[in-house]
């Protein structure tokens, strides 16, 4: 069988993205989107979360028996949030403080164990994993644009902390717009 990763992309970033097309995943959506770089610091922890989760799900699809799937996708993903959890209290700690508990919340994203149980558990790993990386970055796009739209019209600034995410050498992506 074929994988259409086109289609894959297309659903992910635009057709099937779980902000815009679905209405999933509001909570952390307007929780979290106080500026742009929050956006994509949540859209990136969600996403290598999505990817991850994605892999393990399809490579142990045929092995977990179908009455504790779910138990089994649901501890997955909460040792991988633990995992990115952990990594951004030691690499970004500042944009850590900032997101805090949402991080967190991302075992609960219904987005997340959506695909792996309607897609990688049915798809084998290159493709469930295409797919948890496009759905990811589709997230990770929405969080960005509602994030800028908020940060604009809240402080009339665009990206004003990317530093913290980024580093020092990001730093001219910090705009101020009147």
């Amino acid at each position: 069988m074929s994988t259409d990763y086109k289609r894959l992309t297309r659903d992910g970033l635009w057709d099937n993205n779980v902000v815009f097309a679905q209405g999933l995943a509001l909570c952390p959506t307007l929780a979290v989107t106080s500026t742009a770089t929050n956006g994509l610091g949540m859209g990136l922890a969600t996403t290598a979360v999505l990817v991850v989760s994605n892999l393990l799900v399809s490579s142990v699809r045929n092995i977990v028996s179908p009455a504790v799937r779910i138990p089994v996708y649901i501890v997955l993903i909460a040792t991988l949030v633990t995992l990115v959890d952990m990594a951004l209290n030691a690499w970004v700690h500042e944009l850590y403080k900032v997101l805090g508990l949402f991080i967190a919340l991302i075992v609960v994203n219904c987005a997340i164990l959506g695909r792996a149980e309607s897609y990688a558990s049915k798809n084998s790993l290159i493709p469930s994993m295409v797919d948890g990386l496009m759905m990811g970055l589709g997230f990770t796009l929405a969080l960005v644009i509602l994030g800028g739209v908020r940060e604009v019209l809240g402080s009339g600034t665009l990206f004003a902390s990317a530093s913290l995410l980024l580093g020092k050498a990001f730093s001219f992506m910090e705009l101020t717009i009147i």
